[in-house]
């Protein structure tokens, strides 16, 4: 079998881009499940009860559920490259500004942000490689949509 050098470049991206993502992704669910291992001694130390902390994790959710369409109508605009970026570095400032919460209102900010920056890399990270990694070799074409 002849390979092109359309499969030889695909080859590598993908031997260079899925173990980010999958790292990515990992780190992704890290984030979601790390604030139940983080009560046994946050709430504690900042005074929470144990309903403030439900409260709290639940606002997570809901700034995944608000911030959904605003996300995927600006990835429309901007495209992907420049979204996925943009969220990564929010996604790390967001979860940077954890080391700072000292009470209920801080905790509910944070993770309703979060919340939304978590959903932001998701769906356009597996839109692009569902569309980039298409069968047939064409994830070339229907990737030129997302790049912009």
């Amino acid at each position: 079998m002849v390979t092109t050098i359309e499969q030889k470049t695909m080859k590598k991206v993908y031997l260079r881009l899925l173990p980010f993502c999958f790292i990515l992704y990992f780190i992704c669910y890290l984030d979601r499940v790390n604030v139940g291992f983080a009560a046994l001694t946050m709430n504690k130390d900042l005074g929470l009860s144990s309903y403030v902390f439900g409260l709290g994790a639940g606002a997570f959710f809901w700034g995944y559920f608000i911030l959904e369409v605003p996300s995927n109508l600006i990835l429309e605009r901007v495209g992907a490259r420049r979204w996925i970026a943009r969220v990564m570095v929010s996604w790390g400032l967001v979860s940077g500004a954890f080391a700072f919460i000292n009470g209920p209102t801080s905790f509910f900010i944070l993770r309703f942000l979060l919340g939304g920056w978590v959903h932001r890399f998701r769906p356009p990270s597996s839109g692009w490689m569902a569309f980039s990694a298409s069968p047939g070799g064409d994830g070339y074409s229907s990737a030129r949509r997302l790049r912009r």
